[in-house]
């Protein structure tokens, strides 16, 4: 267990908090990236073939209409070593850094948005784990020795009541003999019929002053949680990400990965990590909902026709005004997902980060939105039948505004990093 609570400073932009300035403090320095100099053998190997991904596709009408798990799709990635593609080589994995694995995700995103989304909830924890190993922060090494050995890693951050997920928790995290219990609910949670560990976050208060975020891997053999099958969305349904109720649930500190202050005073290097795995990841998504629907859509125009006309839609000028938007909309995104994630692996951070990144994810799942909206106006009214397609599509990109950082959180933290205002600020606003 690293317990980081004690004697941290204060988030301040003018501080250089996510650079490295002193070689021996890899282990306690926030947001501490690898320089160029740093020796990484990295894979270039994919593991989706073309067959795999084409019965990812087929699958995913039934998943979605009958609000059923991806598990046929998980057993056959999970063969293929998709979850151990962020796994160091001296683990056993493929070695991938985020450029790759995010690549991998928007590939499997174009044939089935759900499972990418899901199993990227996974991924995001590996590679976070792996890029602090590569660091010399040995301290979740744990967590590559466990997903190497087949365990799969979910998320539970997601929080009634609560608009900054872990940063802080409407979770209960009390300090017992020998780890913690946590009493609360978690809600969001993809993965939950196959996760073996969640990760999650509580908040100790016991002091109240100095309140803690306590980040702990819940094992599925756990006593004291139940999980509610709350899962009949609008998108993304396969992820079937149902509430656990945590009843003092208990994890012993071999399992607690992080405790540190509540809010951005307590961001360090694995924070940091997590977010921007998860960010670039559910980026990569979005991007490829967006492509996807763009190949549906022009393949459809190409054949639809109107009385009024001689030759089929992809000739009105409107239709052609319409794709110019989508396109000009995918350009912008995929050189953005691109550049984060390729200074993220390369060392290229800074004390702005979390405004890069947050302005990233929510550049492109605005856009990917966009772009989904209006294929439904190009393609007709067939665009709203179920056995379309688009439909799917649309609804799945809808969900990517609820992902961590939603559009008021990303405005406020954005808007207060550019000004030089703390985000832990007191009051918040006013």
């Amino acid at each position: 267990m690293r317990d980081l609570s004690e004697g941290r400073a204060p988030w301040a932009i003018s501080l250089s908090q996510f650079l490295l300035t002193d070689s021996t403090a890899r282990d306690h320095t926030p947001g501490f990236i690898p320089s160029k100099e740093t020796p990484m053998a990295f894979s270039k190997e994919s593991v989706l073939t073309d067959p795999l991904l084409e019965q990812c596709r087929e699958r995913a009408p039934a998943y979605d209409r009958d609000n059923r798990f991806f598990q046929e799709d998980f057993d056959e990635l999970k063969a293929a070593g998709y979850l151990q593609m962020a796994i160091p080589r001296e683990f056993g994995g493929l070695g991938m850094n985020l450029v790759q694995v995010g690549r991998e995700t928007r590939r499997l995103a174009q044939y089935a948005p759900a499972t990418a989304l899901g199993l990227n909830m996974h991924n995001y924890w590996v590679g976070d784990a792996a890029d602090a190993w590569r660091r010399g922060d040995k301290s979740v090494e744990w967590i590559l020795h466990e997903a190497a050995a087949g365990e799969v890693f979910a998320a539970g951050h997601a929080e009634h009541g609560n608009d900054i997920p872990g940063l802080l928790s409407t979770t209960k995290a009390e300090r017992v003999e020998g780890g913690y219990r946590f009493t609360g609910r978690k809600a969001f949670g993809s993965l939950t019929p196959v996760w073996t560990r969640l990760g999650m976050h509580g908040m100790d208060t016991s002091d109240p002053a100095a309140p803690k975020i306590v980040h702990a891997f819940m094992p599925r053999d756990t006593k004291g949680y139940t999980i509610k099958e709350t899962w009949d969305v609008l998108g993304m349904r396969a992820t079937r990400s149902d509430d656990t109720v945590l009843e003092s649930a208990f994890v012993p500190d071999k399992y607690i990965a992080r405790v540190v202050p509540a809010g951005a005073a307590g961001v360090d290097h694995i924070i940091i990590g997590f977010f921007t795995w998860a960010l670039v990841g559910f980026a990569n998504v979005y991007y490829a909902i967006a492509l996807r629907v763009r190949e549906v859509l022009i393949e459809q125009l190409k054949t639809k026709t109107s009385i009024a006309l001689t030759r089929p839609m992809i000739y009105h000028p409107e239709v052609q005004h319409g794709i110019a938007e989508i396109t000009m909309d995918i350009e912008a995104m995929g050189p953005h997902v691109e550049v984060i994630a390729a200074d993220w692996s390369e060392g290229r951070v800074g004390p702005d980060w979390f405004a890069r990144l947050l302005a990233m994810k929510h550049r492109v799942v605005e856009a990917s939105f966009r772009v989904a909206d209006r294929a439904l106006d190009l393609s007709g009214g067939f665009g709203m039948f179920k056995k379309s397609e688009l439909e799917r599509l649309f609804r799945d990109s809808r969900a990517g505004r609820f992902h961590p950082g939603n559009p008021l959180l990303t405005h406020e933290i954005v808007g207060k990093i550019s000004l030089g205002i703390s985000p832990d600020e007191s009051p918040r606003w006013g």
